[in-house]
């Protein structure tokens, strides 16, 4: 069953799938798609627990839900969850089984691969790739056109498990390979280069390539490039 709540405000054109689930003071952009199978504005936890003993139907979660702000041209795939608080730009695209939790900022142009995890506090800027099976926790900062490979994982705790949280910073420009894990706090410079698998414990200069466990500079992203552009001249 399909459910709009009363505030929900939705531009021309918008398309909402079977079974899709809006919530609270939600706004959803123009051209934006919806397809079956998603939640927009899910309230948070502090929200949940509050409902003592009440039958959490729709109608009671979509007065507490505060909403999601979508921007135009967005397509939001099936099994996508979005918790309320959370605002989205201008053509983002949500693969399948992404969840998205509250306070969460996301630029225009942005790719969010399958099953990526974004866990709430987490801000990413413009033209950013997010492959599948990403997870990004609170305190997180992604600047634009950064690359994230499938299961680049992020963390914000050095001694787990902590009461002080740390985030992890990636500048603009950044690549981030498969695999690879970054430790909490390091900051990740312009234009920098992380390889596949490797284990980031210490910032990363701007221009840099790193590798291995525990990550080491191995060339600058000009050498980088040259290879890249041999590599795809190689057919």
């Amino acid at each position: 069953m399909m459910f709009i709540g009363r505030r929900v405000k939705l531009g021309k054109h918008v398309f909402v799938g079977a079974n899709s689930i809006i919530l609270g003071n939600t706004s959803i952009g123009d051209n934006t798609k919806v397809f079956p199978l998603v939640v927009i504005g899910f309230p948070v936890r502090r929200k949940l627990t509050a409902l003592k003993g009440e039958d959490p139907n729709y109608e009671l979660l979509d007065g507490v839900s505060d909403g999601v702000v979508i921007g135009r041209e967005c397509v939001i795939r099936s099994l996508t969850i979005i918790y309320e608080r959370t605002e989205l730009g201008d053509r983002v695209q949500t693969g399948h089984n992404v969840l998205i939790r509250e306070e969460v900022r996301i630029g225009n142009d942005v790719i969010v691969g399958s099953g990526t995890i974004i866990d709430g506090y987490v801000t990413i800027g413009s033209n950013v790739r997010i492959e599948s099976g990403v997870y990004l926790p609170p305190k997180t900062v992604v600047e634009d056109n950064v690359f994230l490979g499938p299961k680049a994982t992020v963390t914000n705790d050095k001694y787990p498990a902590s009461k002080r949280l740390v985030g992890v910073v990636i500048r603009r420009s950044a690549v981030i390979g498969a695999n690879a894990t970054l430790i909490a706090g390091v900051e990740i410079g312009e234009n920098a280069v992380v390889a596949a698998g490797a284990v980031v414990t210490k910032d990363v200069p701007k221009d840099t390539v790193v590798a291995g466990v525990p990550a080491k500079p191995i060339m600058s992203r000009e050498e980088y490039e040259r290879k890249k552009r041999e590599y795809e001249l190689a057919k």
